[in-house]
């Protein structure tokens, strides 16, 4: 008998894509319900060759529903985590309302799995921010050989990170200025057409974003507290993919050569690395594909023990819906849930 999963936020944009990845990976379910907020109550939505009627979040019952995929927004998922986490049901959160609690794991299943035990702490689960989950999983393996001392990431990312919104105000820029359109800017502080903005969420008193201290945070957090991590995040011109290059310094000896045959054989890693035209992955090639891409590696002569690499991956699957779908996968393979229905 499979498991009985809510996507609350199915209206949006990761909430589709996780709808989409239950059914593509053939996750153990039987029953999916789509949930967002009272104004979306009735949405159709897809799932596999069903159409799913959205209900509303306020007032379901969760009471026999296993897993909730929650990613309605930071906001929504304080009020309302707790509240399913109480009624039994294990909520894999996609927004960072949860990620920096001692009693929540946040989890990158190729990264930190037996960080996953924690979770009856509080039945809530994190998944880490869209450009962390990707640098992590090309951290892991590196690390795990020749023990990172620091790294500087320098993040471009899509507008799909913005949401629907973000998505429609790139299309719309960038047909205005081919139409002699007037510009408007409502996501984002200044124009994205043709434009890179170095700016992602909120400003921080020490002139960092939110954005690039959640990189450092989760960072830590998830694969070593000693690792040095600094971060600028930019916005740029693409719908879905967010690009990092990254710049890696080591405690112990490490080459490129030794670095692309450790990628290779890394969980969740692609690599794609040939000193050529094209030899390299793009967001654009990576839209739709659950890996992350790894290009550009080679050494760092100006620090000992030092790497650059290039990683790449679709910040709507490995950077949000697919890693909380391995989080529930995880689950399951562990048996660390049962479903309610089988054990009634």
């Amino acid at each position: 008998m499979g498991f009985k999963i809510a996507v609350a936020g199915a209206t949006g944009n990761v909430g589709r894509e996780m709808l989409n990845i239950l059914e593509e990976r053939g996750f153990p379910v039987d029953e999916v319900v789509a949930l967002a907020s009272a104004r979306s109550q009735g949405t159709e939505v897809s799932f596999g060759d069903k159409t799913l009627k959205v209900k509303n979040l306020e007032n379901y019952d969760f009471s026999d529903t296993d897993i909730c995929l929650m990613s309605a927004g930071g906001a929504v998922s304080l009020k309302w985590s707790p509240k399913i986490a109480a009624q039994g049901c294990v909520v894999i959160d996609n927004s960072s309302a949860w990620r920096y609690d001692q009693d929540v794991p946040l989890i990158v299943p190729e990264v930190n799995p037996d960080a996953i035990a924690m979770f009856t702490r509080r039945n809530i689960i994190a998944n880490p921010n869209c450009s962390t989950a990707q640098l992590v999983v090309a951290l892991k393996p590196l690390h795990d050989f020749a023990k990172i001392k620091r790294v500087v990431v320098s993040t471009y990312q899509s507008v799909s990170g913005a949401g629907k919104d973000g998505m429609d105000e790139l299309f719309n820029q960038t047909r205005a200025v081919f139409v002699a359109d007037p510009m408007e800017s409502k996501k984002f502080t200044k124009r994205i057409a043709f434009n890179v903005i170095p700016h992602i969420d909120s400003f921080m008193e020490d002139g960092y974003t939110k954005e690039e201290w959640k990189v450092l945070a989760e960072t830590k957090k998830m694969l070593d507290p000693k690792i040095k991590v600094t971060c600028t995040a930019v916005r740029v011109p693409v719908f879905i993919g967010h690009s990092e290059s990254v710049n890696i310094e080591f405690e112990n000896e490490i080459s490129a050569d030794q670095a692309r045959d450790i990628l290779r054989e890394a969980p969740g890693c692609l690599v794609v690395d040939k000193h050529e035209n094209g030899g390299y992955m793009t967001p654009y090639e990576c839209a739709g594909e659950d890996a992350t891409y790894i290009s550009r590696i080679r050494e760092d002569a100006t620090v000992e023990n030092g790497l650059n690499i290039w990683v790449v991956s679709d910040n709507l699957r490995k950077g949000a819906a697919l890693n909380a779908i391995q989080i529930a996968e995880l689950l399951v393979s562990r048996g660390l849930i049962t479903a309610k229905k089988k054990a009634a």
